[in-house]
Order: C-alpha cells, then structure tokens, then sequence
C-alpha cells in the first residue's frame, strides 16, 4: 500500500467520487456521516478509513491508514521509530501535538500526519492539498 503525497494512496487518488472507490474495493465495510456531513468510508481490510467532503460534492480529500504494509517513499513505517523515519524523509518541516499517550507529526506541505504512539508510527493521516486559491488541488480529473 503505497502512500503518495499529495495524490493519495495506492490506486486512491484525491478527488473520487464514492463510485470510483467502490469500483476499485467495492463496498466499504463500514459507513456514516460525520458531525459536518462528510461521508466516511471503512475499509476493513485495507485498513482504510476515506473521508469525501460534502461541501466539495462528495469528493475524496483525506485518508488515514494503519495497513502494516503502507510505504511512503518507499520506506516502509508501520511500527518504525517516529524519529528515525522523519530524519529519512526529505520532509524537514515538521509540527508536533501531543495526545495523552500518541504524539501528531505534521508536515504541512504534504498535508501529512505521522501518529506514533510510545515513539512507534501507528497510522499515517493525508489530505489533498489546497491551492493557493483556496481550492482542493484534485488529482483525479474523471
């Protein structure tokens, strides 16, 4: 499962509609709305977890994954040292927010969150990017 910054993840690009993602892993195993009416989307198996952003008529702008065989940049990171992989990646702006016992990694200009937990990467959270003129840079163009 490979994540691809700024464009989504494996064959996930940002900006399909729920059809073009069912097309590809057919119902999700899981789905509701949130509080601000964005649909989300469980997968299971893939360990996916899609959010398609109801004021941008239902397209897919955030995906969390916790998949142990997700890579990013070709380094794989489930269960790898927080510290170890921020160093290795080319990303060198990097915000950090504690939670209790998980800790947020944030680059901004990737739109990326790395959550560890006791220093071990636990899930990886990537949105689509929003342009200078406040508009989604959508990569999916069908």
């Amino acid at each position: 499962m490979i994540i691809n910054p700024k464009n989504g993840v494996d064959q996930l690009l940002f900006g399909m509609k729920q059809n073009h993602v069912e097309a590809i892993y057919g119902k999700p195993s899981k789905q509701f709305k949130d509080d601000d009416g964005n649909v989300i989307y469980l997968y299971n198996e893939q360990k996916l977890r899609l959010t398609f952003y109801e004021d941008e008529a239902f397209r897919l702008g955030y995906i969390i994954t916790s998949n142990i065989q997700a890579t990013l940049l070709g380094k794989a990171i489930m269960g790898k040292n927080v510290a170890e992989i921020k160093t290795e990646l080319p990303f060198k702006t990097w915000e950090q927010e504690d939670f209790d016992s998980t800790e947020n990694h944030f680059n901004e200009s990737n739109w990326l969150i790395l959550q560890s937990e006791y220093d071990s990467i636990i899930r990886v959270e990537i949105g689509a990017i929003i342009k200078d003129s406040d508009e989604f840079d959508w990569k999916f163009k069908g």
